[in-house]
């Protein structure tokens, strides 16, 4: 038990941290980190994958919250837009937890891990953008909330890995991206996890969860991330923001891999 609680706790301080820094709600480290988990305990092995995502959008509940204060305390949260964005994250958000409860996710990972790979070259290797490009109308980023929502919530991320380069491909300061990364998660966070918890109440789940969420599991990291992410928002404010770019670009083609590999 105590090493369970070690490993929690470990997994919670990378994930807020990296939340903060990149504004990412931390899954990319928490979904495959428990999922691996969860099949270790005969108990929790049958629904490791749906627990894990389920639960890890509950944690950026509190992984986001923490990191959207830190930024906002910087202003550097471009909240306009995230009110743009929110309406379609939030029913996009619902729609990825139904198709993850009926559907087998892999080959949407797989899509998602190519999507992550490029994204990442193109931040590292792309040439330096001049201006800010104009967004599109109200619609069109509502369409893009609905796309981030639904793949955020099927693969159980903050949506910083897609909102985040859409942001700089338009010319969006990186410091500026990473902050409404951060924001835009939370829209994400609250639909996905109330619909995975709904979804899983239908029962024959372990003792410790509440639908889909892991309570004991919950806690820990979420415990540990609130006190992380504060922390990878303070360092993220201190860097160039070529220098940003490189670090989330690296992060992307890493995750991309390993989302490539089935986890």
């Amino acid at each position: 038990m105590s090493l369970l609680i070690v490993q929690l706790l470990a997994i919670g301080l990378l994930a807020g941290y990296l939340a903060g820094f990149l504004g990412i709600g931390g899954g990319f480290v928490v979904v495959p980190a428990l999922t691996w988990l969860f099949l270790q305990d005969p108990a929790t092995a049958p629904f490791a994958i749906h627990m894990a995502i389920g639960t890890s959008l509950a944690t950026m509940l509190v992984t986001s919250l923490s990191s959207i204060a830190a930024h906002h305390r910087k202003q550097a949260i471009r909240w306009p837009l995230v009110r743009m964005l929110a309406p379609g994250l939030l029913l996009g958000a619902v729609l990825g937890a139904v198709i993850a409860d009926y559907l087998e996710p892999g080959m949407l990972i797989r899509v998602v891990g190519v999507f992550a790979v490029l994204a990442g070259l193109q931040l590292i290797l792309g040439r330096k953008v001049t201006g800010e490009k104009p967004l599109p109308g109200r619609a069109a980023v509502g369409g893009v909330g609905l796309v981030i929502g639904t793949i955020s919530s099927l693969i159980g991320i903050g949506g910083g890995a897609l909102t985040g380069p859409w942001q700089l491909w338009h010319g969006i300061r990186a410091q500026n991206a990473v902050a409404t990364s951060a924001a835009c998660g939370y829209p994400i966070a609250i639909a996905g996890s109330v619909t995975f918890l709904l979804l899983g109440m239908n029962g024959g789940l372990p003792q410790g969860s509440l639908g889909y969420i892991n309570v004991p599991a919950f806690a820990g990291i979420a415990l540990a991330s609130a006190l992380a992410a504060p922390l990878g928002a303070a360092t993220v404010h201190r860097l160039r923001p070529a220098t940003v770019k490189r670090v989330f670009g690296g992060f992307l083609i890493l995750v991309g891999l390993r989302m490539l590999a089935g986890f």
